[in-house]
């Protein structure tokens, strides 16, 4: 029996959850830290400079914020423009593969509106 190579998936997910195996298990290693679901609610729809991200994260670091951001870049979710300005001018948005993560987000939203106290969301 003669076996099949596959051909190389350039928009495969990221490698360091593709040893994971179960969809849900390699979304949730992307966006199951305390953060990064809100960096996509911020993103969604708006450009976003670091210091606004900053602003609405109410407690992150910038330590944390830089390295959320680099790796969802890295993954292929945010995207990282830079403007030669004086001062310098970053922004960031979502690429395609981030928009589609924002179902996912809007059902997160739903959930906590449903059965989740009001006391804690700022949303």
């Amino acid at each position: 029996m003669v076996s099949q190579v596959r051909p190389i998936d350039t928009a495969s997910p990221d490698p360091r959850t593709e040893s994971i195996g179960c969809p849900v298990a390699r979304t949730a290693q992307l966006i199951g830290n305390r953060w990064t679901p809100l960096i996509l609610r911020d993103l969604a729809g708006q450009c976003c400079r670091f210091s606004e991200l900053e602003r609405s994260l109410v407690g992150i670091s910038p330590k944390t914020l830089s390295e959320r951001l680099k790796r969802l870049e890295e993954a292929g979710i945010v995207e990282r423009a830079c403007f030669a300005e004086v001062p310098p001018r970053v922004q960031y948005s979502l690429t395609p593969k981030g928009h589609a993560l924002l179902p996912v987000i809007d059902q997160m939203r739903d959930y906590g509106r449903s059965w989740l106290s009001d006391e804690l969301c700022v949303d």
